[in-house]
C-alpha cells in the first residue's frame, strides 16, 4: 500500500511538495485554511477586476522549469508566458522616471547617464552576479544543510568568499557606483528576501543577473494562475485537495503525529509537511514537549517585514504606467529604518505598483485598470481600521504625486491587506508577509530545519526553510525536501 502523507498549505510550497511526492509514490492529501489554491498567490475577484494577491514578478524561469521537468511535464505545457520587454519603470523622487528593458545594453547606456563609465562598471558588475548565480544553482541551493560543518565546508568557504558572504550587498555595490539611483536599481530586491540591502550579504548582488538578464516573465491568470495550474495536476495524479480546512492541533504520541486535527474533521498520516507559517506550526499546533523551537527562539530572529498592500479597480486607464512600477525615495534607508530598526509606519514611503492590466487585459473590465500597491512595513506594527484608512488616502495620494497620475475619483474596487490580515489568513507570525529576513546568520544552516528534532515524522518547508524567501525558493526547498524523504524510505 501506499504509505500516506498529509500536506498543511495549498500554497507554491504545499503544491510543489505535492507533486513531487505523487511522482515518489505517495498517497497525498492537501489541507488549506483558505477557499481555493495559491497560499500568498490566492485570487480576489471584485466587479469584474481579479487580483492576484501576493506574489506578482515570475522570475528565474529555469527553476520553474526544471521543476516541472522533474516531475514529467513541460513547463510549456502548463503554463502560457509572456516575457515582458520593459521589466519595470523607477520614478525615483527629485529624478526623472527611467524604465529597465530586456536590452541589457540600453541598461548600460542608461548607467553610462547615471555616472562616468557607469555601463563599463555594470558590466563587470554583472559578470560578478552571473558567477554567483550559477555557483548558487549549482553548489548551494539544491542542498539541504544538516549541521555548521555541513555548511561550513572547504568548498562553501573558498566559493562563499567568491560570492561575497561576509560582506553587506550595499559596501559592495558602493564599490563599482556612487549615484544613489544605479545603486537602488542593483539593492531594492533586497526588500522581496525580507532584508535591507545594509543587512544582506554581497552574495545576493546575484539577483542582479535574475533582474536584468534573465528577464522578467508574466503567466497568463498571474501568479495566481501557476498555482491553479499546480493544483490541477495535482487532482489529476490523484492527490486530494481540502480547502476551507483550518488545521487546528497535530496529535503526537511517541515522538510521531498520528492525527491532524481540523475544525471539520481529524486526518491521519505517515508523514507529515507542514507548508504553513513555521512559527505557527511549532508554537500553535504541537504541545510545548515536542516544539523544536519555542517562542524564545523567534521572538530572537529576524523578522522579514510585513506589507501594506492595496488592491485597486480603477474605471479608466492609466497609460503612464508599466506592468511593473517603483518608487525610491532619495533617502530610503529612512523607510528600511522603520522596518528593521524603529518600527513605525514610514512617511514618504518607497512603494511598488503593478498595471497588471498592462499585459493582461482579461484582469479588468474593458477600460479599466487593476493596480496593486505595496509599501513594506515591519511586522507586528498596529494596524487598526481607522489607522488603514488614513494612511490609504495619503498614500493614493503620493502615488498620484509621483506617477503624475490622477484616479482618485475614478476608484472602484479598493481592499487594504495588511499586518492584521496576513495573521489572520495565513497565521503569519507578527504579520509577516515573507518569514524570516535573509541575513548572513539567517542563511542556510541558519534556517528553521525541514525536519523536527523531536517528532519523527514531522516536517518544514516553504519561506522559512532553506534556501529560503521568493516564489522559486519554495519549490527548490520542496525539491530538497522530496530528496531528504526518498533517503529517508530507503
Amino acid at each position: 500500500m501506499k504509505r500516506k502523507a498529509l500536506i498543511i498549505g495549498a500554497g507554491f510550497a504545499g503544491l510543489s511538495s505535492a507533486l513531487l511526492m505523487l511522482r515518489d509514490g505517495w498517497d497525498v492529501t492537501v489541507l488549506d485554511n483558505n477557499e481555493g489554491p495559491g497560499g500568498r498567490a490566492r485570487l480576489w475577484s471584485e466587479k469584474g477586476y481579479h487580483f492576484d494577491m501576493g506574489p506578482s514578478w515570475y522570475l528565474m524561469p529555469e527553476v520553474f522549469d526544471r521543476f516541472f521537468a522533474s516531475i514529467g511535464v513541460p513547463c510549456a505545457e502548463v503554463l502560457k508566458l509572456t516575457k515582458l520587454s520593459t521589466h519595470y519603470k523607477v520614478y525615483f523622487e527629485g529624478e526623472n522616471a527611467v524604465t529597465i528593458t530586456e536590452d541589457l545594453e540600453a541598461t548600460k547606456k542608461l548607467f553610462d547617464s547615471f555616472e562616468p563609465n557607469g555601463g563599463k562598471r555594470l558590466d563587470a558588475y554583472m559578470k560578478g552576479a552571473e558567477l554567483k548565480y550559477d555557483i548558487a544553482v549549482g553548489s548551494f541551493l539544491y542542498k539541504e544543510y544538516k549541521s555548521v560543518f555541513d555548511f561550513f565546508n572547504a568548498r562553501v568557504l573558498t566559493e562563499g568568499l567568491q560570492m561575497g558572504i561576509f560582506q553587506s550587498l550595499d559596501k559592495f555595490v558602493s564599490k563599482y557606483f556612487t549615484d544613489r539611483r544605479a545603486k537602488q536599481i542593483l539593492e531594492y530586491a533586497m526588500v522581496f528576501l525580507g532584508t535591507s540591502p545594509n543587512e544582506a550579504p554581497s552574495m545576493y548582488s546575484l539577483m542582479s543577473h535574475v533582474d536584468l538578464k534573465l528577464g522578467v516573465w508574466f503567466p497568463k491568470g498571474g501568479m495566481n494562475g501557476v498555482a491553479v495550474a499546480m493544483a490541477e495536476l495535482v487532482k489529476q495524479r490523484g492527490g486530494v485537495l481540502h480547502f476551507n480546512h483550518d488545521v487546528k492541533r497535530l496529535q503526537v504520541e511517541n515522538g510521531q503525529v498520528t492525527q491532524v486535527v481540523t475544525e471539520k474533521g481529524t486526518f491521519e498520516a505517515d508523514v507529515v509537511v507542514n507548508t504553513g507559517d513555521y512559527v505557527h506550526g511549532e508554537t500553535q499546533l504541537l504541545e510545548r514537549r515536542w516544539q523544536t523551537y519555542r517562542q524564545p527562539y523567534w521572538n530572537q530572529r529576524v523578522v522579514a517585514p510585513s506589507m501594506f498592500i492595496v488592491y485597486l479597480g480603477v474605471k479608466k486607464r492609466l497609460p503612464g504606467l508599466e506592468h511593473h512600477n517603483l518608487y525610491f525615495s532619495v533617502d530610503w534607508n529612512k523607510h528600511f529604518d522603520t522596518i528593521f530598526k524603529t518600527p513605525s509606519w514610514p512617511e514618504n514611503p518607497c512603494f511598488y505598483l503593478s498595471a497588471i492590466t498592462r499585459t493582461d487585459a482579461s484582469m479588468a473590465p474593458e477600460g479599466c485598470e487593476n493596480l496593486f500597491l505595496l509599501v513594506p512595513a515591519a511586522p507586528g506594527l498596529s494596524d487598526p481600521e481607522e489607522f488603514r484608512q488614513k494612511y490609504l488616502s495619503a498614500l493614493i495620494s503620493h502615488v498620484e504625486k509621483t506617477t503624475g497620475q490622477s484616479f482618485r475619483d475614478e476608484i472602484d474596487v479598493c481592499r487594504v491587506f495588511s499586518q492584521q490580515d496576513f495573521s489572520r489568513d495565513y497565521h503569519a507570525f507578527k504579520g509577516t508577509a515573507l518569514g524570516l529576513s535573509h541575513t548572513l546568520f539567517q542563511t542556510a544552516i541558519f534556517r528553521p530545519r525541514l525536519q523536527s528534532k523531536k517528532v519523527k515524522n514531522l516536517y518544514y518547508t516553504g519561506q522559512y526553510t532553506h534556501p529560503g524567501v521568493g516564489v522559486p525558493m519554495t519549490l527548490i526547498a520542496s525539491d530538497v525536501l522530496a530528496t531528504k524523504l526518498k533517503e529517508t524510505r530507503q
